[in-house]
């Protein structure tokens, strides 16, 4: 039996409630059908005590909007029909309770009944909202000031069968159920209300959460100032960096490597190592352009606190910066051969100059650099030998008082003819660093 009364439950509720509906709206159907029922108890009610008290005619009106509510709900359920079905209940709770008051006599022979008809205006508050109640309010007051207006012309209490003290009574019984009524549908609103803001926040917190996972994968993807430019919606974004130092490092030999692993073996070794560079990276302070195939490429100056070359500080100096991080992406990569058992080494290159940085691309976006530095780095990456960190000139003026270098040397780049590069060897020793002339002033 239980399982069955179940499964009524839940064919009615879906013949209620649709897919589409909104959560307001389930609210909205919810508290229209509430209020009905309770109306239709009131009824019930009254109809039982008319017809105990042999009161015939009156005892019709409750009769008649119980049936007419009772049909009014089957055709919802059958044409679905929430708007038709909202405003019948509303009509008959406006015009039932003056109609029983007309039936009875007067306000005072009826106990002040059409006290009920307060339930229409304060229903459609709930359902719609106040601007959609006011003209049921209106008729609401117009129909109780032309009651009031006739009340001289009607039936006296006495004359409709209904003495004094039961006239009392049917006013403590009036007031009593109209306050519980209103009182139940607004605690069955305010606890609705609850409910769907709780689900509302949780949702809310949902969507902050996703947020925040979309702006970390945008974040690396992209340096920060990059991704809240791109986050205003900016439609082009391009810089121009007069000074900005540009690394790139290569895996050797790793396509022969790759083709005597497995798959996903390959992968994480890669996958492991980029990991590795990417701390690196951020250790440094710099940032991170993007991987293409086994090589790395990093830059510094791109951050608005890094635009003059020569700033003090270790973080701050990126010419340094890039320089330490090479050589210890050198000595992570010795250590990881050793533990793997396989050759794993890598040659760097390094220039430093000015690029054009920017954003292309609708899908899949990638923040990018172009340029001679560009270029420059890419091809002293090719000159470069297992474990050999090669610069140009202008990193090593920069950074010769922080770090060893032996050279220079002369290699030939495609486009640009002979070029002066300097293999990086290590950092000085620390009683070298501490007397360092200011890099902002090195000799050419």
């Amino acid at each position: 039996m239980a399982v069955g009364l179940r499964a009524s439950l839940r064919q009615l509720g879906e013949r209620v409630f649709s897919e589409q509906d909104s959560e307001q709206d389930r609210l909205n159907k919810t508290l229209a059908i509430f209020a009905a029922g309770l109306m239709g108890f009131g009824a019930m009610l009254w109809l039982v005590i008319y017809q105990a008290m042999g009161i015939k005619f009156s005892a019709t009106v409750p009769f008649t909007y119980i049936v007419v509510s009772a049909a009014s709900l089957g055709l919802f359920l059958w044409n679905r029909n929430f708007a038709l079905y909202r405003f019948i209940q509303t009509t008959l709770f406006l015009f039932i309770p003056f109609v029983m008051q007309w039936s009875i006599g007067s306000y005072v022979s009826s106990s002040g009944v059409m006290l009920w008809a307060l339930l229409a205006p304060v229903g459609v508050m709930m359902f719609q909202g106040p601007r959609e109640s006011l003209p049921w309010f209106f008729a609401y007051l117009v129909m109780t000031a032309v009651s009031g207006f006739f009340d001289y012309f009607l039936t006296e209490g006495a004359e409709s069968g209904v003495s004094a003290q039961s006239i009392a009574v049917f006013f403590a019984l009036n007031f009593a159920a109209m306050s519980t009524i209103i009182y139940l549908l607004i605690s069955f609103f305010v606890r609705q209300r609850d409910r769907l803001q709780a689900r509302v926040d949780d949702q809310y917190r949902l969507l902050q959460d996703e947020q925040e996972k979309s702006e970390r994968l945008l974040l690396n993807i992209l340096p920060g100032p990059i991704a809240e430019r791109l986050k205003a919606n900016q439609t082009t974004i391009a810089d121009g960096f007069s000074d900005v130092t540009v690394m790139f490092a290569d895996i050797i030999n790793f396509t022969r490597l790759a083709e005597e692993m497995p798959p996903k073996f390959m992968v994480t070794l890669l996958n492991e190592v980029f990991s590795r560079f990417d701390q690196l990276a951020e250790k440094h302070g710099l940032e991170k352009i993007k991987t293409i195939g086994d090589a790395y490429m990093v830059a510094g100056g791109l951050d608005e606190h890094h635009d003059h070359p020569g700033s003090e500080g270790v973080e701050r100096d990126y010419c340094s910066a890039i320089c330490g991080m090479a050589i210890d992406m050198r000595d992570y990569m010795e250590a990881l051969s050793g533990i793997r058992q396989a050759r794993l080494q890598i040659h760097v290159g390094i220039g430093t100059g000015p690029v054009v940085a920017g954003v292309i691309g609708m899908k899949k976006f990638i923040y990018d650099l172009w340029g001679d530095t560009v270029n420059i780095a890419s091809r002293v990456t090719e000159h470069a030998g297992p474990s050999t960190i090669l610069v140009d000139a202008t990193t090593y003026r920069r950074a010769r008082n922080r770090y060893d270098f032996d050279g220079p040397s002369d290699i030939q780049v495609k486009g640009k003819g002979s070029l002066t590069v300097y293999r990086l060897v290590g950092p000085k020793p620390e009683a070298a660093l501490g007397t360092a002339v200011p890099q902002a002033g090195a000799a050419s």
